[in-house]
């Protein structure tokens, strides 16, 4: 006779970023093991959270070089069509004059 196993899930708990936040905030004064336990989580779940929050604060800093450098660009791109609208004007008047 085949044994039937009764499988219960546990339903996997969200937690909210400002939790999050204030998770990483208290581990980082207290550390990771001691605010685990103070919070009933994992240390895993934090150390995970720490990194995906390390990543999305290092995206956000990218995301503000790239900010700044294409800005940077677009000045230097209006400036080398201004001088190549002031040599077309300086060829046709140099054109003028020969003829």
């Amino acid at each position: 006779m085949a044994r039937q196993s009764k499988t219960v899930k546990k339903m996997r708990r969200r937690y909210s970023e400002e939790f999050r936040g204030e998770a990483l905030m208290l581990a980082s004064k207290v550390g990771v093991a001691e605010a685990a336990a103070q919070l009933e989580l994992q240390t895993s779940q934090l150390y995970t959270w720490r990194v995906r929050a390390e990543m999305l604060k290092s995206k956000g800093q990218a995301d503000q070089e790239m900010v700044t450098e294409l800005a940077r660009l677009k000045r230097k791109l209006a400036e080398k069509e201004q001088e190549i609208a002031i040599l077309k004007k300086a060829s046709a008047y140099f054109a003028r004059s020969l003829t």
